[in-house]
C-alpha cells in the first residue's frame, strides 16, 4: 500500500522544518580542535560537529514525528511522547520482577503474550503504586482499539540496556491494564534503520530477553507497520528527495565557515 500524498507531504514538511530549525539554533561545539581544524578546515568541522549533534536527537527531531505522519493515514490515533499510565500494582510489580529473574538466570525464554496475561492477571491487585515510568515514544491506538506503545532506541543499542528495555516494555503493559483490564495492549522496541545491510540485523545480542516475534521491529518491519507494505522504501526516497531540494540551504550554511 502506498502511502498518500498527505503522507508524503506531512513527512517532507517534517524533514525541512527539522533541518531548518536546527540550522536556525545550531551552534557548533566550542571545542578546540586546532590539529583537525588545520588539517581539515572548518566548514568540514562544523559539518561533523553538526551530523554529530543531529544524531543524538534524530529520534525526537525526525523519526517520531515522521512516525507519527507515518501512521496518522492507518491509525484511529497517533501521539509521541506520552505516559503510559501512572500506577502499577504491587502484585504486577511481583509479576514483573519475577518475569525478569527467570530471564536474566535463563530458567525460562520470554514469551510475550503470556507475559502479558499474567501481568493482566494480577494488574488490579495489591498495592496501587505511583511510578513515573519512560515516556513512550509513539503510541498508536487502532481502529480495533488495540494499544501499541513504541520505545524507539538507535540502530545500535548497547547490549547491556536489553534488560532495562524489558522491564520498561513490561511495566508499560502494568500500568495500561491498571487502568483497563481488558485492553489489548502491546509494547514494542523499534530501531529504525538496519546497520548492517545489506546483511541481516543482529538480533542475537536480544535474544534471551526480548521475545523477537513480538517485542522487535527492525527497519522495514517497523516503518511498514506503520504505514502499510512499501513504506519503508518510499520513506527513503522522501528523505534522499527532501536532502536533493535543500542542498543549497546546507552548502551556503556551511559555507560560512570556509569565510572565517
Amino acid at each position: 500500500m502506498a502511502l498518500t500524498e498527505k503522507q508524503i507531504l506531512n513527512v517532507e514538511t517534517v524533514l525541512k522544518n527539522s533541518l531548518r530549525n536546527k540550522f536556525q539554533n545550531y551552534n557548533p561545539e566550542p571545542a578546540s580542535m586546532p590539529f583537525h581544524t588545520r588539517l581539515l578546515g572548518k566548514d568540514r568541522m562544523a559539518l561533523f560537529s553538526f551530523i554529530h549533534s543531529l544524531n543524538t536527537n534524530f529520534g525526537t527531531s525526525i523519526f517520531e514525528p515522521v512516525a507519527k505522519a507515518l501512521a496518522s493515514a492507518n491509525f484511529q490515533s497517533a501521539l509521541s511522547q506520552q505516559v503510559a499510565g501512572t500506577k502499577i500494582s504491587s502484585e504486577a510489580h511481583n509479576v514483573i520482577q519475577n518475569i525478569m529473574d527467570k530471564l536474566a538466570t535463563a530458567n525460562s525464554n520470554p514469551n510475550k503474550p503470556a507475559e502479558i496475561e499474567a501481568i493482566r492477571t494480577v494488574c488490579q491487585q495489591g498495592q496501587m503504586r505511583t511510578v513515573r515510568l519512560t515516556k513512550v515514544d509513539i503510541k498508536l491506538i487502532a481502529h480495533d482499539g488495540t494499544i501499541y506503545l513504541f520505545d524507539i532506541k538507535t540502530a545500535k543499542p548497547n547490549v547491556g540496556g536489553f534488560k532495562e528495555f524489558k522491564r520498561t516494555l513490561l511495566e508499560w503493559v502494568a500500568a495500561v491494564l491498571a487502568e483497563s483490564p481488558s485492553t489489548n495492549v502491546q509494547t514494542i522496541i523499534a530501531i529504525p534503520y538496519n546497520p548492517y545491510a545489506p546483511q541481516p540485523y543482529n538480533r542475537w545480542t536480544m535474544r534471551g530477553m526480548l521475545d523477537l516475534q513480538n517485542e522487535l521491529k527492525v527497519a522495514e518491519e517497523f516503518w511498514d507497520f506503520l504505514g502499510g507494505q512499501g513504506s519503508y522504501q518510499q520513506l527513503l526516497d522522501i528523505f534522499e528527495r527532501v536532502g536533493i531540494e535543500l542542498r543549497p540551504e546546507i552548502d551556503e550554511y556551511f559555507a560560512r565557515y570556509k569565510r572565517q
